[in-house]
């Protein structure tokens, strides 16, 4: 599956070349296919789901929101575990328990920066909850192809490879 997902990305590289590096290019492809399959799930918890109401657990009731993004979250976080993994940063050479560690810690951090700027966007400033992912969307991407392209996937250097 693996080479067959880096083959039809790979297909399409060619008029980008100039553009950028294979790995942003992998990371564009990777990242946005994971990004919008989070912004359609988020947008039928939302509407068909959640039908725009509170998920009430009786313990804590959830705007549908930011139930939607836990919902779109659940499934973007394996997903995107995985492809970054294997398509786009495989030649990183930190053991994959502490990528996956990395990657749940800045998960977090990403989802807390998803939560607080649709708390703000949302039921602050009073835009409609969609427009308002899709915005957010935007900064966390970015946010995120910085943070794991230099932190949770970089490639160490080994003893070996210093001069003296």
């Amino acid at each position: 599956m693996r080479n067959l997902i880096i083959s039809v990305i790979d297909f399409f590289y060619p008029p980008f070349r100039k553009l950028m590096p294979l790995q942003t290019f992998r990371y564009a492809a990777c990242g946005g296919s994971n990004t919008v399959l989070g912004l359609v799930i988020y947008s039928l918890a939302f509407k068909y789901i959640l039908h725009e109401q509170d998920l009430d657990l009786g313990f804590y009731a959830f705007k549908p929101h930011i139930a939607a993004l836990f919902i779109s979250f659940s499934i973007n976080f394996p997903l995107g575990f995985i492809l970054m993994k294997f398509v786009v940063f495989s030649e990183s050479n930190i053991k994959g328990r502490v990528q996956l560690f990395r990657y749940f810690i800045f998960f977090v951090f990403c989802l807390f920066l998803n939560y607080v700027l649709l708390k703000l966007l949302v039921e602050i400033m009073g835009w409609y909850a969609i427009v308002a992912q899709i915005i957010t969307t935007v900064i966390v991407v970015i946010v995120s192809y910085l943070t794991q392209k230099h932190f949770t996937f970089k490639v160490e250097k080994k003893d070996e490879d210093f001069p003296f």
